[in-house]
């Protein structure tokens, strides 16, 4: 738990960018060395299920990972992080750490950042599969929360907003687009 009087930061990647679902004081780009954003995760609850799993991101070893920082004041920081608990850890996939992010606003700014970091020792770590097997998982995976392709779309369309660039990602959703 983190102390009621401490403010929280959340860093998002991919749908927590367009639907963070938590009240937040202030908004930042951000960058996280020593992870990238990839679809390594298998879904098998929000975008998919135990018969057709979908695919969901995580941040995976190495790299760098530009997404979004959320400040949340102190008085919201508990309520914050059982939510995001609740919405990221239904199958406890994701390890939840605190990491280093830098703000990219020009202010040199680094942070203190919950992060979900796929854990790659959970069965659902799909690790890194071709663009072909991605695609074919995507194509016909729906969960709770929606469909696979729309999860990519909308993750792809707002990168793209906030000026992010994923070759991986953009390149995986034009295989969509066209079937």
């Amino acid at each position: 738990m983190t102390n009621k009087q401490e403010q929280l930061w959340v860093f998002a990647y991919g749908s927590l960018m367009w639907s963070p679902g938590f009240d937040f004081a202030e908004q930042a780009a951000g960058a996280l060395v020593g992870a990238h954003r990839a679809l390594c995760i298998y879904s098998f609850h929000h975008r998919g299920t135990n018969e057709k799993p979908g695919l969901v991101l995580g941040l995976d070893e190495g790299g760098a990972c530009r997404g979004v920082v959320y400040r949340v004041e102190a008085a919201r920081s508990e309520a914050t992080l059982a939510y995001l608990r609740e919405r990221e850890q239904v199958t406890d996939v994701y390890l939840e750490k605190r990491k280093p992010v830098s703000l990219l606003d020009g202010s040199g700014r680094e942070i203190e950042a919950i992060c979900y970091v796929a854990d790659r020792k959970h069965p659902q770590y799909a690790g890194r599969l071709s663009i072909e097997k991605q695609a074919e998982l995507v194509l016909s995976a729906a969960g709770l929360s929606g469909t696979n392709i729309e999860y990519v779309l909308n993750t792809v369309r707002h990168l793209e907003e906030a000026g992010v660039h994923d070759a991986t990602l953009a390149d995986l959703a034009a295989r969509l687009a066209r079937g």
